[in-house]
C-alpha cells in the first residue's frame, strides 16, 4: 500500500528534513502535500527530484491524507492539530500534545509499544530533541538495572529555536569580525562567543520550560518514577545538542558493562572509552553518539556519559517517519 501525506510546516528547517528523509527511507507515499503558512502560499520545497508547491494551512483538506506530519509550532498543533485528527493520524513535533494522558509520546526505538494507543485522539507526539537523544541511551541500561536519578546538563545549538536562531549566530559571529552591532532579537542575549542558561520561559522556582519537558518527558516515556534534574544552555553551535549527563542506579553498574550493554543498543554508537564525540560529527547521522561512559566515584552506583546528536533529524524529522514507518506496517 502507498499513503498520502500531509508535511505541516513544510518550508521549516523540520519540515525539509522530514521531506528529505521520506525520499531516503522510501517511505511508501501515494502523494505528498507540502502544507504552510499563508506567507508561503506559492513557494516550492524538495521532494527528492520534484518540487512541491506549498498549500495553505488553513483552507487545507485533510480528509484527503492519511498521516499528518506536524512541526509548525505548537499554537498551530493546537488550532489545526485538532482539525486534522478528524481525518487522518497526526504525528506532532511540538510540545502541545507530549503531556496529554491519552496521547502517546514516542521513541519507537524506546516505547514502540505505546503507539497501541495512538487512537484515543487518532494523534501521537515526538518528545523533546534533548529528551529523545538521552532516552536512547538510558533505556537499554534501565532494562539491565533500574535507574533512579538523572541529572543532565544540555549543551542545544540554535537549530533547535528555528531558522531565525541560526541567522542570528551567523550575523552575529560575522559581525564580531566586521566591526559591527550585535543585535539580539531571537536570543534574550548576545549568542556569538556567549553560552546563555535559558531556554524558555522561568517558573516559579527558576526551572525554565525546555527543562521542565526534559523532566515531565522523561518520566512518561521512560518511568514515572525516575527523579531528574536538568539544567538547559543555548551554546553557539548551528546543529547538534550535547548533554553530560549522570545517572544514579539501584544497584551496581560497571562503565564497562554499559559499554557493552551499549555496544549493541539500537540507534546508539558507542566510541571508544578514551575518545570522545563532539556535535559537528553527528550533523547528518540518525544515530545517537555516546561517549565518556565513566564511573562517578563522589556517589555510590553511578556513571557519567556524554551524549550527541543531530537535533533536527533524529531529534525530530527521523522520529517522526520512524513513527509513521512504524504505523503502516503494523497498525494501519
Amino acid at each position: 500500500m502507498s499513503y498520502n501525506i500531509a508535511v505541516v510546516g513544510a518550508t521549516g528547517n523540520v519540515g525539509r528534513e522530514i521531506l528529505d528523509i521520506l525520499v531516503e527511507r522510501k517511505f511508501p507515499v501515494n502523494a505528498v502535500y507540502a502544507v504552510a503558512s499563508e506567507q508561503s502560499v506559492g513557494k516550492k520545497v524538495s521532494f527528492g527530484d520534484d518540487l512541491l508547491k506549498v498549500e495553505a494551512l488553513s483552507s487545507f483538506d485533510f480528509s484527503k491524507v492519511d498521516i499528518a506530519l506536524f512541526s509548525a509550532g505548537s499554537a498551530v498543533s493546537e488550532k489545526y492539530g485538532l482539525i486534522a485528527a478528524q481525518h487522518a493520524i497526526v504525528i506532532d513535533n511540538t510540545s502541545y500534545f507530549r503531556t496529554f494522558d491519552d496521547i502517546p509520546l514516542v521513541i519507537p526505538e524506546v516505547n514502540r509499544e505505546a503507539l497501541g494507543q495512538y487512537s484515543n485522539r487518532n494523534i501521537i507526539s515526538n518528545p523533546n530533541c534533548a529528551v529523545m537523544q538521552m532516552l536512547l541511551a538510558l533505556k537499554p541500561l534501565h532494562d539491565h538495572t533500574r535507574i533512579k536519578r538523572v541529572v543532565v546538563t544540555t549543551f542545544q545549538s540554535v537549530s533547535g529555536a528555528g531558522k531565525a536562531a541560526m541567522d542570528e549566530l551567523f550575523m552575529q559571529t560575522k559581525g564580531k569580525y566586521m566591526n559591527e552591532a550585535l543585535p539580539n532579537h531571537v536570543f534574550p542575549k548576545q549568542i556569538s562567543f556567549n553560552v546563555i542558561p535559558k531556554i524558555g520561559d522561568f517558573d516559579k522556582v527558576g526551572n525554565t520550560g525546555e527543562e521542565l519537558k526534559i523532566i515531565a518527558e522523561t518520566k512518561k516515556i521512560l518511568d514515572p518514577d525516575i527523579e531528574v534534574s536538568a539544567t538547559c544552555v543555548r551554546v553557539p553551535v548551528f546543529l547538534g545538542h550535547s548533554e553530560s549527563v549522570n545517572v544514579e542506579f539501584d544497584g551496581y553498574i560497571s562503565a564497562e558493562t554499559a559499554h557493552e550493554i551499549l555496544e549493541n543498543a539500537p540507534g546508539v554508537i558507542l566510541h571508544h572509552p578514551s575518545a570522545v564525540f563532539t556535535p559537528i560529527e553527528c550533523v547528518g547521522d540518525d544515530e545517537v553518539y555516546v561517549s565518556r561512559i565513566r564511573q562517578d566515584n563522589s556517589r555510590e552506583n553511578c556513571l557519567n556519559m556524554w551524549i550527541v546528536s543531530d537535533n533536527l533529524r533524529k531529534g525530530a524529522a527521523l522520529n517522526a517517519v520512524q513513527i509513521a514507518e512504524e504505523l503502516v506496517k503494523n497498525y494501519i
